[in-house]
């Protein structure tokens, strides 16, 4: 199991529109709107980095409400 915080800067005024795209894809865990650099923070799982970079491009990104992300894949169990 893969799991990683894809740190995502929205588009202007993108940002809910991101969340409510995303919040109930099968291996999203957490989904929140947050301050500073990032617009969101998701805790993800999946089944290997295959997968993660998959889910990030094909899921996340081709939502067109991302300008870039940021993805921390966790490193303990």
């Amino acid at each position: 199991m893969t799991r990683a915080y894809i740190l995502v800067e929205a588009l202007p005024g993108k940002a809910i529109e991101l969340i409510n795209a995303i919040k109930n894809l099968p291996g999203m865990k957490t989904v929140h709107l947050v301050t500073g650099p990032y617009d969101v923070i998701a805790f993800v799982e999946t089944a290997d980095l295959k997968s993660l970079g998959d889910f990030i491009v094909k899921k996340i990104q081709a939502t067109g409400c991302v300008a870039r992300t940021l993805t921390c894949i966790t490193v303990e169990e």
